[in-house]
């Protein structure tokens, strides 16, 4: 599944549009984590627990989408986004989204 943030992909023509596609994923630092994450803000410096967390959760938003875009019967998806925000004080969603279509190599 090809997917990108551009609206024509290289080498390529657009056939058929079959729609707007995400995935959502929410996700929480655990207990321990949030401890963790408390004590290195005190410090200063990246908070690792929450960078693998957030990069953790694009991927899995970016699977969820492709998933849905293949049963919409796509083979790529165009415009690819992120989107977060948080929920409550502990929580983070994720949403990637984008078109998904069908694509064919140029002759």
């Amino acid at each position: 599944m090809l997917v990108v943030t551009t609206e024509n992909i290289s080498g390529h023509r657009v056939t058929e549009v079959k729609g707007q596609v995400f995935g959502v994923v929410v996700r929480s630092r655990g207990l321990a984590g949030n401890f963790m994450a408390g004590l290195r803000s005190l410090i200063g410096g990246e908070i690792t627990e929450y960078t693998q967390l957030l990069e953790e959760a694009r991927r899995h938003a970016v699977d969820r989408m492709v998933k849905n875009a293949r049963l919409m019967g796509a083979n790529a998806v165009v415009m690819m986004r992120f989107d977060s925000s948080e929920i409550g004080q502990t929580m983070s969603e994720i949403v990637a989204y984008g078109t998904a279509v069908i694509v064919e190599p140029n002759k």
